[in-house]
């Protein structure tokens, strides 16, 4: 059988696509449909207003947002923190500044290597002259 531990409760469950438990898919779903029913309500709020008054934690109201479940499109003030930094963005996962230093990190990474292997292909070239002038 495919048993595992509840990631969220530790409670025994039988494996499923969710990854959770069934009393914490009916609990996630339960939360879900407080945020929609507070968000319907009150359209101005900011997730932090959101979180204090449903009592769902930013985490779970966020990845309500990521997952598409909850449209922030007609929330103007609906925004979520960047994973990287905690800046309060409304799409993607990073914000730009973030999302360019991941960036200019990576081309850095890049052009390094790219100069390892260069200077490698040369020393390499260059005990193979001195093997060559030795037989």
């Amino acid at each position: 059988m495919n048993l595992d531990n509840c990631p969220r409760c530790g409670r025994l469950y039988l494996k499923n696509l969710m990854g959770i438990c069934q009393v914490c898919v009916r609990e996630l779903e339960q939360q879900y449909e407080t945020c929609v029913k507070y968000l319907r309500e009150n359209r101005g709020i900011t997730i932090q207003e959101l979180s204090d008054a449903t009592e769902i934690s930013i985490k779970e109201i966020t990845r309500f947002i990521r997952e598409g479940r909850i449209s922030i499109a007609n929330a103007p003030n609906m925004m979520y923190p960047c994973e990287v930094c905690g800046m309060l963005i409304r799409e993607g996962h990073m914000c730009d500044s973030c999302r360019t230093r991941l960036r200019k990190d990576l081309t850095s990474v890049t052009k390094e290597s790219a100069l390892e292997k260069e200077s490698k292909k040369d020393q390499r070239g260059a005990y193979k002259a001195i093997d060559k002038s030795r037989d």
